[in-house]
């Protein structure tokens, strides 16, 4: 059995190096994971020990045997609490709900650990290996039961709304450990919990965590953004190639000169695509020139900024607003005759950063923003297809999401005196240049 704790180690250390070396998003999933990790390295170490120290009885001291049960029976209890903790982190992701049971789960994990600290401890010694026993044992593990079932009843109570693949990933997790919790229970001397939390672990790390599914998702979402930027709307650039050729008739270079350069400024920066974060100077600086040329082709529109300076090298994903401002173009002001405004307003928000793109457009029609709420809220149940109205928003909320985490996002409010509010709320991350 000591072997298999060893390769156990090994197999968790190599898959420790991996994950923490992989580039990622510190998210609070991550974080979670991440101590998870630790722990569990922990713990099969001294679970390492103690079988050894178990069956040495006549070797070892019952004060250093102790000691060591202690300190694995301690940290069994901090494995299963960051179980729960990783499991209900995923829930709410899914749900976007908070888990009822977590002040409960960190109390329970108190009583576990003072369990663990001044219980007694006895000693079966058979010729088929030797155990801890006693109520020791049976409070700790039956601690262990009740954080399993604390797992399994926020998976089933949510059930239809987790993804699939989370679902099976935490469901098999959860029943190899059952299955081993029941195994060690019929044959003490087999002392195989070790095996169970390692099998629970990769479980989450294979399914949830590998850095290579993190990072395909993250080459699919650069390469739906390339397209999308590699597609622009023929018609506004024939129509505005079309009205330089008009002023350039009417009256000469100088506006013929500054038109010209906006146009070749906006697709100058557009094609930089070299970087998922830019600075909000540098996507601000896109956006005044998409503007500049709406604006001039459509004199009764308006463009204003209220941009807090300290936030010019704040990180911000890379052309995240002009399809939000072509948004409010298309769908509030069209209708409109494009007579109105736009205003672009970006401040601190505690720790992150609040973008708000007001228009004074037509608003929502009936039902329409209840369908893109919907649509916002479960981005990751939607398939981005690269057609139709909603292409711009719903990939915009897909990238904040997989490049910033998921507590921030794109919302939409409709406004008091007419329009619609898109708002962005981003993590304020200086650009480390």
């Amino acid at each position: 059995m000591l072997r298999m704790e060893i390769a156990l180690i090994i197999i968790l250390g190599f898959i420790a190096y991996m994950y923490y070396s992989a580039e990622r998003k510190h998210t609070k999933l991550h974080r979670t994971f991440s101590v998870l990790l630790l722990v569990v390295i922990v713990h099969l170490v001294f679970d390492a020990v103690t079988i050894y120290t178990v069956n040495h009885l006549e070797q070892v001291s019952i004060a250093v045997n102790d000691a060591f049960h202690r300190v694995f029976v301690g940290t069994m209890a901090g494995v299963l609490y960051l179980f729960y903790r990783y499991i209900a982190a995923v829930v709410e992701e899914e749900t976007k709900k908070k888990m009822i049971f977590d002040w409960p789960a960190k109390i329970f994990l108190i009583v576990l650990e003072i369990i663990a600290l001044v219980f007694p401890i006895a000693y079966i010694q058979t010729p088929n290996g030797n155990y801890s026993a006693g109520a020791y044992v049976i409070a700790s593990y039956g601690g262990v039961a009740i954080y399993l079932a604390l797992c399994a009843g926020i998976l089933i109570w949510n059930w239809k709304q987790i993804h699939v693949k989370k679902k099976f990933a935490i469901g098999v997790a959860l029943w190899v450990e059952f299955l081993v919790c029941g195994l060690q229970g019929a044959y003490p001397t087999w002392l195989i919990s070790g095996m169970g939390i390692t099998l629970m672990t990769l479980s989450f790390y294979l399914t949830l965590e590998n850095p290579d599914i993190l990072r395909a998702e993250l080459t699919e979402q650069k390469m739906s953004m390339l397209y999308l930027k590699s597609q622009v709307n023929p018609h506004f650039l024939y129509n505005t190639l079309d009205t330089i050729r008009i002023q350039a008739q009417l009256n000469g270079d100088k506006k013929v000169a500054d038109l010209l350069m906006r146009l070749v400024d906006f697709f100058r920066i557009s094609v930089k695509v070299d970087r998922q974060m830019v600075a909000l100077d540098d996507e601000l600086e896109l956006l005044e020139a998409y503007m500049d040329l709406m604006c001039y082709r459509y004199p009764n529109l308006h463009c204003e900024y209220d941009i807090d300076p300290d936030l010019g090298g704040s990180l911000v994903p890379n052309f995240i607003l002009q399809p939000l401002v072509e948004n409010s173009l298309l769908h509030g002001l069209k209708n409109k005759g494009y007579r109105g405004e736009v205003v672009i307003t970006a401040k601190k928000e505690g720790n992150a950063i609040e973008i708000l793109i007001r228009d004074s457009g037509s608003g929502f029609t009936d039902g329409r923003k209840d369908i893109i709420d919907e649509m916002l809220l479960h981005y990751d149940k939607k398939q981005a297809k690269l057609e139709g109205n909603s292409i711009g928003i719903l990939n915009v909320q897909k990238r904040i999401k997989l490049l910033c985490g998921p507590k921030y996002g794109l919302s939409y409010m409709e406004n008091e005196t007419g329009g619609v509010t898109a708002r962005l709320l981003l993590p304020h991350e200086e650009d480390a240049k």
